[in-house]
């Protein structure tokens, strides 16, 4: 009886610290609200303030003289669902596509640009180039695209081939480009994984790691684990047999044994908690965030920090020419004496497009790292998937290159990479055709299939 008691205070312990922090982000969200004027969704009444205030005639000259207007309080006005404190929108509900209303997607924004990972400590902070990559344009209209911008929960599109920009559409003024700029950092979501390989593919080129069939048995900190003598192909091939250490409720981001988040914790205390134990299962396609940052924290341990950071520079602000800089995060865990990177990252709009372009030039042009891509392409497997979604590339590829989706339906043979990220976040390049679809949105409400996989899937 008396651990039934203490289970249920710890329950509604944690309840009602969910309920506060709750209540804290919507009062951030009102105010921000407020900041940008968004003003069919709040409105400012004054507060009564105890003293000579109150015996005043509100807005009366002796009322102004007695400073009574200072201290105002935002009333919201709107209707934001924030599906019990979930910190993404639910992309599905029972098997339903959800169907956010305007103010609930701009609630989701600003918790995308102003809470989630953006509070994050930064583990590598990637200044602007000096000598940014500038895109040519030679701009036509796309009508549905437009339309697509304008009704769904699209921030961005950019369509680039033959060299060039030929569609680029950014969410009007009167949607959510008062907020999303060209300058705006925008979060990868597991992007973030396929910018972890081609970290990777760079790291092999410069001889740090051998190769992607190198096992990471010299690394201590993994020891007596799952991952032990493992091969880096099999880990990016999410091919490692660790499936049994993920929730089955949530594979992608939730250890089976104690309910923590993947993402938010670091390697050490994720093998001290969760990977304590060798539970070996078959070796198959099993999706989840463990490996990237795993990957990632291995070339760390193999150069460096200082070398890291090196490494990334001459990457991002050498090769691809950032134009506004970005930064990758570190889990919410991390602390002095055990820092872990993340290999979620954020950056601008055109920034991602040029890192997508940076891995076209490298495919075509046969540098090191493009014979790197190729060969994750040659490597590729199964993805033991067989359900169609029109919204991503997840349900319309069948195959998983080195932390990149390839294998798109009637294209499997074609080398298209795709880097996919939650709520839309998608790249897509096509290495024969010269061709990349880019998209930014808050939610997957937009119809991919049409101005993604169709784009990808015509000839020139």
């Amino acid at each position: 009886m008396k651990k039934i008691l203490i289970i249920l205070f710890l329950y509604l312990l944690n309840v009602s610290a969910q309920a506060d922090r709750q209540e804290e982000r919507l009062s951030k969200f009102n105010k921000w609200l407020a900041k940008n004027e968004f003003t069919e969704f709040y409105k400012v009444e004054f507060v009564e303030q105890p003293g000579v205030c109150q015996d005043l005639v509100k807005f009366s000259n002796l009322w102004y003289y007695n400073d009574c207007d200072k201290q105002k309080k935002i009333i919201p006005n709107h209707n934001v669902n924030t599906y019990n404190g979930n910190s993404e929108i639910p992309e599905k509900i029972q098997g339903k596509d959800v169907k956010a209303n305007y103010e609930t997607l701009l609630f989701y924004y600003w918790m995308y640009v102003h809470q989630n990972w953006t509070t994050n400590e930064r583990y590598s902070d990637i200044k602007p180039s000096d000598k940014p990559y500038q895109f040519k344009f030679d701009l036509r209209e796309d009508k549905y695209i437009k339309k697509q911008i304008q009704k769904t929960a699209l921030l961005s599109y950019l369509l680039y081939e033959d060299g060039k920009i030929v569609v680029d559409e950014i969410s009007p003024k009167d949607k959510f480009g008062k907020v999303f700029t060209n300058e705006t950092q925008f979060h990868s979501q597991s992007v973030g994984k396929s910018l972890a390989s081609y970290i990777l593919g760079h790291a092999i080129c410069k001889g740090y790691i051998e190769s992607i069939d190198a096992q990471i048995n010299d690394w201590p900190l993994i020891e007596n684990s799952i991952y032990h003598n493992q091969k880096i192909i099999d880990l990016i091939n999410m091919a490692a047999g660790d499936q049994a250490y993920f929730s089955k409720d949530n594979p992608s981001n939730r250890y089976k044994k104690t309910g923590r988040s993947v993402s938010n914790t670091t390697i050490k205390k994720a093998m001290e908690n969760e990977f304590k134990e060798i539970i070996k299962s078959k070796r198959k396609y099993a999706y989840n965030n463990f490996p990237p940052p795993l990957i990632m924290n291995y070339i760390i341990f193999k150069i460096g920090e200082e070398k890291y950071q090196e490494l990334l520079d001459e990457i991002f602000r050498k090769k691809v020419g950032i134009e506004h800089g970005m930064y990758f995060v570190e889990p919410e865990t991390s602390e002095p004496g055990d820092r872990s990177t993340h290999s979620t990252f954020l950056a601008t709009r055109y920034d991602y497009l040029r890192m997508s372009k940076a891995m076209l030039d490298d495919w075509q042009n046969d540098t090191c790292e493009g014979k790197y891509l190729k060969s994750l392409f040659e490597r590729k497997i199964k993805k033991n998937e067989r359900w169609e979604n029109n919204k991503d590339s997840f349900g319309l590829t069948k195959y998983y290159a080195g932390f990149f989706h390839t294998g798109l339906k009637g294209m499997k043979n074609r080398p298209i990479f795709i880097m996919d990220g939650y709520g839309g976040q998608i790249f897509t390049i096509d290495f024969e055709r010269g061709r990349i679809v880019a998209t930014i949105a808050i939610h997957r409400d937009f119809n991919w299939k049409k101005i993604g996989y169709s784009v990808i899937k015509k000839g020139k």
